[in-house]
């Protein structure tokens, strides 16, 4: 503080500031909005317990509604994440029938070849 010539204390610089853009604030505003969204991100993914999504080397796949029409299945390998919707349309294409397998109550499966055909079949069973 300085004194001036009749003794009193004058504060300097609360009258003389310079002019500020009223951009500033703005500025400001935006940066404190930046990190408020970020933070809430971070808080969405912890509370569905999913840290490897942060994780750019964790592989993991997500199954959402499973056995509805509407589910959906995510995918996420290294830093890709690929959502695969699923539709009530079969698989298929070409191909031949090779034969059928058999589940049976302990868990082993068994395959029987078509047309009984077994060369390149071990005609045994085995676990699932």
């Amino acid at each position: 503080m300085a004194r001036s010539k009749s003794g009193r204390t004058r504060r300097k610089g609360l009258l003389n500031e310079p002019d500020q853009s009223p951009l500033t604030s703005v500025a400001n505003l935006f940066d404190v909005a930046m990190v408020f969204s970020v933070a809430l991100i971070v808080m969405l993914v912890m509370s569905y317990h999913l840290p490897q999504l942060l994780d750019p080397d964790a592989d993991l796949t997500v199954v959402t509604n499973p056995g509805q029409p509407d589910m959906k299945i995510i995918i996420k390998e290294g830093k890709t994440i690929e959502v695969m919707n699923m539709t009530d349309r079969i698989a298929g294409g070409q191909g031949d029938v090779l034969g059928t397998a058999y589940k049976l109550p302990d868990g082993k499966v068994i395959y029987v070849p078509e047309d009984g055909d077994e060369e390149g079949a071990d005609g045994g069973d085995f676990e699932s």
